[in-house]
């Protein structure tokens, strides 16, 4: 594990940041969905949207952070 570049820790951090972000944004979309009421399909929709948006942001942010602490050793 000594010998991992940095684009493989980013590409791991940006991968577990999207299955993360996309598992909690599946879980209040669907809160959400129900709470408000969204009729029908839409449903699908919005719970896709929030999914993709909620693994965006959480992968964007654990990439970065996983490049940040990229260049320092302990």
């Amino acid at each position: 594990m000594g010998g991992d570049s940095c684009m493989t820790r980013v590409a791991a951090g940006v991968a577990v940041g999207g299955a993360v972000g996309g598992a909690v944004g599946a879980v209040y979309g669907t809160y959400e969905a129900i709470r408000y009421k969204v009729p029908g399909l839409l449903k699908i929709r919005y719970i896709g949207q929030t999914t993709l948006g909620s693994a965006a942001i959480f992968g964007l942010f654990l990439g970065a952070g996983s490049l940040i602490h990229c260049g320092k050793s302990y």
